[in-house]
Parts: structure tokens; C-alpha cells; sequence
């Protein structure tokens, strides 16, 4: 299937592409990795890889040594180094412990055999207990009553608002007001999305899990950008992501609309910290995120 922009231009259906990128081979394991599999990259906004790629991406590498009754409850990932869309991409996995209910992996992801991620996953069994979990927001307007990234940004004549516009296999509409093209002049330092994938996703909760992982990425640094009156192309601004945890609390599909609440607490040396909640539709809480990441801003040059 092909999608047409504003541009009369023949694009792959982004969901598809994300699809494909999920559908790791495999490679006979080296010395110090129990599996190994070979990945292509989904080609983004910029020649590096986008983070939320190679978390999906080691997600599904994980899960294929573990258990199927075991599902994936946490990971705590490292970004070492930028990684090159157009360069060989493989992951190795080390298997650290199968307990009586958890397992633990560590990922890593390999360029010219350096690491440029490295991530701890943990799976259990499923399990009785105690539950309670967070409120959503309320008074939310529906997704559907919200404009998307075609809307604001299809007409910019840049390349990364094009790609932006597009070419991403999510469909994101901003609540708080967007900050593709101008600051929020509100300067708060929270921000909330919804999001879902632009078509449906097979009925495997492991795709699942990866489609979300690669979606936290998206927005999460925004509540930083939001408090200092920043937005995404704005000249001379340097960002990127340093580390990456998320927890998973109950399962949730990603190709259904989830609302993502985020809030910064704290930003300084150059670093900025972000908060996230995302919530099906119906209020329930299904994962949280956190991540740091380096902002440069131009006027601390």
C-alpha cells in the first residue's frame, strides 16, 4: 500500500514500514551474545536512527528468547552512540537469568561492532496481587476533534516538517499547542498527546509493546522544550536522548488511540529530565516512561 502527500509524491504506508523494521533476521550468535539478529532501519527526519527504533527493535529481539508466557514488564536503555540510518544495524542478546517467574536480558545494538545502545529488560510470569494506578486528566478533547501533523505542518517547505507531516508511522495530535513551528509562549513544562498508528497492527502483544516503545520516544522531550519557550526547528538548537526506561503495566494496543501525559521536573547542566503516563482511551493506565535527555541551546554557546 502507498500513501500520496500534498507533494503528488508515492510514499510506503508508514505502519507498513514500521512493520518491516520489526521483522528482525536471524544470524548465527558470535562469542559473547546467546542470539543474534540483523535489522533495517526506518529512515526518519534525520540521517541518524531515531532512539524509539532501537528500543523496539531490541524488544523484539528480547522477547524471542523468552518464554511466550512470559511478557515484557520494564527496560532501563543506554543511547552510547548516534547511529546511521544508512549503515548495517544487528543486535545481540545476552541471556543473564531465568528465574521461577522473571527473566532478564541485556540487548545491544551494533554498528561496526561498537554498541550504540545497550538496554536491560526483565519478563515475568503472569501473577495475583494488589492493584491501584493513576488518574487521567480529565475534560480531554477527543483525538478526532484535534488537527494532525499534516494539518499544522503539511505546507512548511522543510524537509524535516515533510517527513514530520507524512512519513511517521504514528498519528499524533497535540492537546498543548504544538512546537513544530513556534514556542509555547505559556512556558509550561508539561505536554499531552494522542497517539495511535496511522493503520491496524497484528493481534501480537509483543508488536504491540514495540510499536509503544518506539512511540515514547516522540514527544517526550517537549514538556523541556515547552518551559523555555523552545520548539523543534528552531536554529541553532542541539538535542538528544541519553537514556530511556519504561514500564509496562497492562497491555494495550498501539494501533487505538492512548492519551501520553508528560511533565518535566527538572532540567540543568545541559540535561533535561521527562515524565511519562499513557492512558487508553477509557482511563486506564498501561505504561509509564522516563527519559534525560542533552538539550544545547543556542544562547549557552
Amino acid at each position: 500500500m502507498t500513501t500520496t502527500t500534498d507533494n503528488h509524491q508515492l510514499q510506503p504506508e508508514p505502519t507498513e514500514l514500521l512493520l518491516s523494521m520489526l521483522n528482525l533476521e536471524d544470524l548465527a550468535p558470535n562469542g559473547h551474545d546467546d542470539a543474534l539478529y540483523s535489522a533495517e532501519s526506518l529512515t526518519q527526519e534525520t540521517p541518524r536512527i531515531f532512539g524509539g527504533q532501537v528500543l523496539a527493535q531490541s524488544i523484539i529481539a528480547a522477547s524471542r528468547t523468552v518464554e511466550e508466557s512470559r511478557s515484557l514488564h520494564s527496560l532501563h536503555g543506554y543511547f552510547l552512540r548516534p547511529g546511521a540510518v544508512a549503515d548495517p544495524l544487528t543486535y545481540g542478546v545476552q541471556k543473564l537469568n531465568d528465574a521461577r517467574s522473571f527473566s532478564a536480558r541485556r540487548v545491544h545494538g551494533y554498528q561496526h561492532e561498537e554498541p550504540i545502545f545497550s538496554c536491560i529488560m526483565s519478563f515475568q510470569e503472569p501473577a495475583r496481587g494488589v492493584e491501584h494506578s493513576a488518574t487521567m486528566p480529565s475534560y480531554v478533547p477527543e483525538p478526532e476533534s484535534l488537527p494532525t501533523a499534516a494539518d499544522l505542518i503539511g505546507k512548511v517547505p522543510h524537509p524535516m516538517a515533510q517527513a514530520v507531516a507524512f512519513t511517521r508511522p504514528f498519528d499524533i495530535r497535540h492537546i498543548t499547542p504544538a512546537l513544530y513551528t513556534q514556542a509555547d509562549q505559556n512556558h509550561r513544562a508539561t505536554n499531552m498527546v494522542w497517539l495511535k498508528t496511522t493503520s491496524a497492527l497484528p493481534d501480537n502483544p509483543v508488536v504491540h509493546q514495540a510499536a509503544l516503545a518506539y512511540a515514547s520516544d516522540y514527544t517526550v522531550m517537549e514538556p523541556i522544550l515547552r518551559a523555555h519557550g523552545k520548539f523543534w526547528l528552531q536554529p541553532g538548537i542541539k538535542f538528544a536522548s541519553l537514556d530511556h526506561s519504561m514500564w509496562f503495566h497492562r497491555q494495550a494496543r498501539a494501533d487505538e488511540w492512548l492519551l501520553y501525559v508528560q511533565e518535566s521536573p527538572t532540567a540543568q547542566d545541559a540535561r533535561g529530565l521527562s515524565t511519562g503516563r499513557l492512558f487508553t482511551r477509557d482511563g486506564v493506565h498501561v505504561a509509564t516512561v522516563t527519559q534525560e535527555a542533552m538539550l544545547r541551546f543556542p544562547e549557552f554557546k
